[in-house]
């Protein structure tokens, strides 16, 4: 087939277009490499199965021809910065919502048949139901960026009733592994590398999360484009467990070596829209066959091996 992919010189945009350019497809990727990084993209560049096309999601004439072709969207660009959406209020909106409009918009009249679409597990706001599974009642959003990203799944659920594109929507937990380059194990690194005998924490450390390795997270979504049996499908993403926030300090620290004092900005979130409990009932994917392979804890030690051997990583960011 030959794939388009937004976001795909991201984290979980990279590692999709390497899989999918493993066993045979042709791959056009879209990125504007804010975020994105050419670094992860070395191997798919050198596939002459694979084209990157550098662009806005926003400047539709140029969305709308790179696309020219595609037979399924992957649609993985976003902003996903969720603490600092209070900051910058447009940012969602534009990078979330009305990208995602452009690409459906750009896939109608591509007469582009399916979509996968990277939402989030941020969507149940404070879900009153845990493990929370699709069918939860929805709350009030309590971020931004999972206010951007429902409307987005309201548009693909939209445009699919409207013109019969088949869709995947995946609602992730926050996911781990190599090119990893936002979250905490990625900030509590960068601070113990710079000082390794003091921690600073959001919260009071008790947060429970959930956590994905990107392979296990890229090895889902291809089950559920191969076996997904509706028109328009929404899958959770994620481990059948959690851990606290101090949990991951403790594996982090014992990985790398350090024993740090940490301190706490207290409270039970790390910041406004921060979920202190995020757990997803995933029976849904598992019904398709699929389960994940490693544990949170894995996932956190295979991301900390990862931004070692790739130190350039941790000092191309600046801390925020």
């Amino acid at each position: 087939m030959r794939i388009f992919i937004t976001g795909a010189a991201g984290f979980i945009g990279s590692n999709l277009a390497d899989h999918l350019l493993t066993v045979g497809h042709t791959v056009i990727g879209y990125d504007k490499l804010i975020t994105g990084r050419m670094e992860f993209i070395d191997s798919a560049l050198r596939n002459s199965n694979f084209k990157l096309i550098q662009a806005d999601l926003l400047d539709f004439d140029t969305l709308r021809e790179a696309m020219t072709g595609a037979e399924m969207v992957f649609h993985l660009a976003a902003n996903a910065d969720v603490r600092h959406g209070p900051e910058h209020t447009r940012l969602d909106m534009e990078q979330n919502t009305i990208a995602t409009y452009n690409v459906l918009e750009a896939m109608r009249l591509n007469n582009v048949p399916a979509i996968a679409f990277s939402s989030t597990g941020s969507v149940y706001g404070e879900a009153a139901v845990i493990p929370t599974p699709e069918t939860a009642p929805f709350p009030i959003q309590t971020s931004l960026y999972g206010a951007s990203k429902l409307a987005a799944e309201g548009l693909i659920s939209a445009f699919s009733e409207a013109f019969g594109i088949r869709a995947l929507i995946f609602r992730f937990v926050s996911i781990l592994g190599p090119r990893y380059s936002h979250g905490h194990v990625f900030d509590f690194l960068k601070q113990l590398r710079s000082h390794p005998e003091s921690l600073h924490i959001l919260g009071n450390g008790k947060q429970r999360k959930s956590y994905l390795h990107v392979s296990d997270c890229v090895s889902a979504i291809m089950t559920a484009v191969e076996r997904a049996p509706d028109r328009v499908s929404i899958y959770n993403l994620g481990t059948d467990e959690y851990c606290e926030v101090n949990d991951s300090v403790g594996w982090i620290c014992q990985t790398i070596g350090v024993n740090p004092q940490r301190t706490y900005s207290g409270g039970d979130r790390g910041w406004i829209g921060d979920n202190p409990f995020i757990f997803l009932d995933c029976s849904a994917i598992r019904s398709l066959g699929w389960k994940p392979r490693y544990s949170i804890r894995e996932g956190i030690v295979s991301t900390i091996e990862y931004l070692q051997a790739n130190p350039w990583l941790l000092d191309s960011r600046d801390d925020h």
